[in-house]
């Protein structure tokens, strides 16, 4: 009896043992997908802050393009009664009704205009971008997996999945709800947005991302822009953001 115990307590540490080893080859947990993509010929991570190229405007720092898109009529009527604190249409901080100012999250890609620093940490199977602007973080998965089907209710941030290309790492973004706004002036979206990022480290100090915006609803046909990030070495993700406070200082 005590040796037929012995021995099922070993077979069932060796079957454990080899569970676990397995577990280690595959570099997943149960539950998730497989690692589907090509390692990476590039490495994203570093402090990084938009920087508009030399002898744009100064709108390029609230509105990704300063020609306007080619908005449908159900968008240029959103546009029209937007109320933002920048642009030709800009009103007081008191009177605005941009959602930043009720203390929401600004979306992608309009996250990337509030000028503060982000940081960028690849890992092995997700790219993690760590925004000091409301301490918020987006998660960029590289593992193989698709979108979440059961986004209820819809993300602020949208639902981000990745692959690499190469030295780009190509980003599409679904599963947005309909509250944010594309820049600081008022351009609207509706929740059939989607986004597709390809981000690429151009030089060292360089980061560029084509951002392409399809939204059948709000826009006549897919448009693109391209932002471009420059590094900060020795500058950390650091300042306190308390949207409340701050809210309460611009509307005194």
């Amino acid at each position: 009896m005590r040796n037929r115990l012995i021995g099922s307590i070993f077979s069932l540490a060796t079957v454990l043992a080899s569970y676990l080893v397995l577990q280690a080859q595959t570099g997943r947990q149960p539950g998730t997908a497989n690692v589907q993509n090509a390692a990476p010929q590039t490495d994203l991570s570093g402090v990084w802050i938009l920087h508009p190229p030399s002898g744009s405007s100064a709108f390029s720092n609230f509105a990704f393009n300063e020609e306007g898109p080619p908005m449908t009529p159900w968008a240029e009527a959103k546009y029209r009664i937007a109320k933002p604190v920048f642009g030709p249409n800009k009103k007081p901080v008191k009177d605005s009704n941009d959602p930043v100012y009720g203390c929401f999250p600004p979306g992608v890609p309009r996250i990337y205009l509030h000028r503060r620093p982000m940081e960028i940490i690849q890992l092995s199977n997700e790219v993690i971008m760590m925004f000091e602007y409301a301490r918020l973080v987006r998660h960029i998965y590289t593992d193989g997996r698709p979108h979440d089907k059961f986004l209820d209710p819809p993300l602020w941030m949208g639902d981000s999945i990745g692959k690499w290309e190469g030295d780009t790492l190509v980003v599409d973004v679904i599963g947005f709800n309909d509250k944010t706004w594309l820049d600081r002036i008022g351009h609207p979206h509706s929740d059939a947005l989607h986004v597709v990022e390809r981000i690429r480290r151009v030089d060292h100090g360089t980061l560029e991302d084509d951002i392409t915006i399809d939204d059948p609803k709000a826009y006549k046909k897919p448009w693109t822009i391209q932002s471009t990030f420059e590094l900060q070495p020795g500058v950390g993700i650091d300042w306190e953001a308390v949207c409340e406070d701050q809210r309460l200082q611009d509307r005194q």
